[in-house]
């Protein structure tokens, strides 16, 4: 067998085994009714705001004390050049 006959044949083979992949999830997906896949999504929403007020809570003390230390020298500054002048 030549080398470009099976370079065919596995390109084939991989073509054949990617639709058997879509073929699968297309069933499973249409295997769920149109209430259980609002079920889902509503959860899916509840965890996605649910993580990101978590996070966002979290972040804020470190972002005020960013602030308030970047505030601290700014006004270090302040002063330094002042006592110079």
């Amino acid at each position: 067998m030549r080398w470009w006959k099976a370079v065919g044949l596995a390109g084939a083979a991989g073509v054949v085994a990617t639709g058997v992949v879509v073929v699968r999830a297309e069933r499973r997906r249409r295997a769920y009714t149109p209430e259980q896949v609002r079920e889902q999504l509503h959860v899916r929403f509840a965890q996605a705001t649910t993580a990101a007020a978590e996070a966002e809570s979290a972040a804020a003390p470190t972002e005020d004390a960013s602030i308030r230390a970047r505030a601290r020298r700014v006004l270090q500054r302040i002063k330094g050049i002042a006592a110079r002048s």
